[in-house]
């Protein structure tokens, strides 16, 4: 955007925040700095927003020599009448200005939608958000941005703390980076003593943590689940083994590297399995997976549930 000839609409589209919100920086920037109050025009989709209004203000010749910007937030909740009205400008729009439409979702089968696409290959702004194993990279390139150095287990603890808004995401790091400029280094140990936890613990985090046998990270994953089903985690704890128990058997084998097509999973959701499986000694697995059935045993019959499980949970990480 920075670099090419601008079009005269954009559609920023996705419930990614901070890329969302840097591409939208990005388009301002390209205004005259000294001009930017005559030629920025921002509205926001409401019962009030009247299509004339805009229309006024997209037909509007900028001042000076460079163009004229005008916002329109939340384009999905756009009434009809605005709507028709932008699909109809669109035709022959204004060459002095420059339509940014912003959305966190909009049909690609809505006419709003095909006629903001049709101005130019490159007037769809994507925003989806990452998947959730894509924001520890993220995260990662975050911090190399502000000259520091941050590994992929710190990474995964902030994704983990924080959740997936990647408006906070970029928020913590910035602190971080505050706090360690000079160690040049976010750790482990940084994230876990400077940034409360504010997302809902995952269940797979917790099973990663009984996976690397890490019991102290477990009780404490465990401790902050909001009234967790000790039944569906021993299922999921026995599936978590079943799976460390395949990935021995192809390891000794000499075929890891066919995991994940044996489970039915992506790459990326067994990339660890194989490291974890050789946590375990000789029968080890197999005990543990014996442990879930007693545990389930336990649970089902009434005992209480919280020791059954803690048990278990000391078994697995021995």
């Amino acid at each position: 955007m920075a670099q090419r000839t601008l079009l005269p609409a954009y559609l920023i589209v996705g419930e990614d925040e901070l890329k969302s919100r840097t591409a939208l920086t990005r388009l301002k920037g390209r205004l005259d700095e000294g001009l930017a109050a005559f030629n920025l025009d921002e509205h926001a989709a409401s019962g009030t927003l009247e299509a004339q209004a805009v229309l006024i203000s997209l037909n509007t010749l900028p001042v000076g020599d460079g163009f004229r910007l005008v916002v329109i937030e939340r384009a999905e909740r756009l009434s009809k009448s605005v709507s028709e009205a932008l699909v109809a400008y669109l035709k022959n729009p204004n060459e002095g200005c420059v339509l940014c439409l912003v959305a966190s979702k909009l049909a690609k089968n809505t006419r709003l939608y095909k006629a903001v696409a049709a101005v130019g290959r490159q007037a769809i702004i994507d925003c989806t958000p990452k998947r959730r194993w894509e924001l520890a990279p993220l995260v990662q390139s975050l911090a190399r941005a502000h000259g520091m150095r941050m590994g992929e287990a710190a990474a995964g603890e902030l994704v983990g703390r924080v959740g997936e808004s990647t408006t906070l995401l970029d928020t913590q790091v910035r602190s971080l980076a505050a706090l360690k400029g000079d160690a040049g280094e976010i750790t482990l140990e940084d994230v876990r003593a400077h940034v409360a936890r504010v997302a809902e613990v995952k269940p797979w985090d917790f099973l990663d943590a009984l996976s690397q046998r890490d019991l102290p990270r477990a009780l404490e994953l465990y401790g902050l689940m909001d009234n967790p089903s000790e039944v569906a985690l021993t299922s999921l704890v026995e599936g978590r083994l079943r799976e460390l128990i395949c990935a021995r058997s192809l390891d000794r084998r000499g075929e890891g590297g066919s995991l994940a097509t044996a489970l039915g999973r992506a790459p990326w959701m067994v990339k660890h399995h194989l490291g974890w499986s050789r946590r375990f000694g000789a029968g080890e697995l197999e005990q543990a997976l014996a442990a879930c059935a007693a545990c389930e045993r336990r649970l089902k019959g009434g005992l209480d549930q919280k020791t059954a499980f803690l048990e278990l949970m000391a078994v697995v990480c021995a």
